[in-house]
């Protein structure tokens, strides 16, 4: 019962907070977790990733997983908080904001981290205390919810990068690129049909997706693949045959020669070490 009702409020909710010691461990393996953005604050705790080597440093640690990233992270035992969110909560706000949001969370890596000191940590708790008091509310407000939820994200955009970024129209267009991507990469890989959505052309597109992400059109469609099959690879039960065809490669053996082309392990070879860090390495991001 407790699964069957995890998945209906992940499916229905925008937002989900929870303590960590509070935190069904049903939500790791919730389907519809993979569409949320995720910051997983560690009070006082070591890090869940590898710090200077083997080095595990005590203290507060706050993570930042974009949706439909590829990461394994146990929870037990730690001390901290879960928000979890939608981008749909934050769709009615200005480009200006939501491309901040992206740049912080590493949209286009695995996920991003941040340790705070004590007194960072108390000026963000006092703004994470007014929201969980109103999300905790029987009749609460999304108005109120979404107010708070952007005074937190942009306490940690400050945090990040130290100061607001002064956004202009190539970097909306980076924005709007990123989300015209995750939404049709999976049917469209081709610059000329994300350009003319644009309205500009593919040769405009990838001088400024270069210039902003040091990338071209066809790269950030390649990781975005790559990505989704590393996902995959880890977290479904299909096989790799099946995982190639869901990724629209109609040939085995060419997905498994893209996949090593672009991480330098076959699909198996990932598998097997995705494995072998989760097992030996539970309280690790991967």
């Amino acid at each position: 019962m407790e699964e069957t009702k995890l998945s209906v409020e992940l499916n229905k909710t925008l937002i989900y907070i929870r303590n960590l010691d509070n935190c069904p461990p049903s939500y790791l393996n919730d389907p519809s977790r993979k569409e949320f953005f995720e910051i997983v604050w560690l009070k006082n705790e070591n890090a869940l990733h590898t710090v200077k080597g083997d080095e595990l440093l005590k203290g507060d640690w706050i993570y930042l997983i974009p949706p439909y990233r590829v990461h394994q992270l146990n929870k037990a035992g730690k001390k901290g908080i879960l928000l979890s969110f939608k981008r749909d909560i934050l769709d009615d706000d200005v480009k200006e904001f939501l491309l901040d949001v992206f740049k912080i969370f590493n949209i286009q890596g695995e996920f991003s981290c941040l340790q705070i000191s004590d007194e960072t940590a108390e000026q963000l708790g006092k703004v994470y205390q007014l929201l969980e008091e109103e999300y905790q509310r029987e009749n609460n407000s999304l108005v109120i919810i979404k107010a708070l939820l952007k005074v937190f994200l942009l306490q940690l955009v400050r945090i990040k990068e130290h100061n607001f970024t002064v956004q202009d129209i190539n970097q909306k267009r980076v924005y709007e690129f990123m989300v015209l991507l995750e939404m049709n990469y999976q049917q469209v890989r081709n610059t000329d049909f994300y350009a003319g959505k644009l309205g500009i052309s593919s040769k405009r597109l990838n001088q400024i997706l270069k210039e902003k992400l040091d990338k071209t059109g066809m790269q950030l469609i390649h990781d975005r693949i790559i990505l989704e099959a590393k996902r995959q690879i880890i977290h479904s039960e299909n096989t790799i045959k099946e995982i190639s065809y869901d990724l629209g490669f109609t040939d085995r053996p060419y997905f498994s020669r893209f996949f090593k082309q672009h991480t330098g392990l076959s699909p198996e070879q990932f598998q097997n070490e995705a494995k072998a860090h989760i097992v030996t390495k539970f309280n690790t991001l991967f």
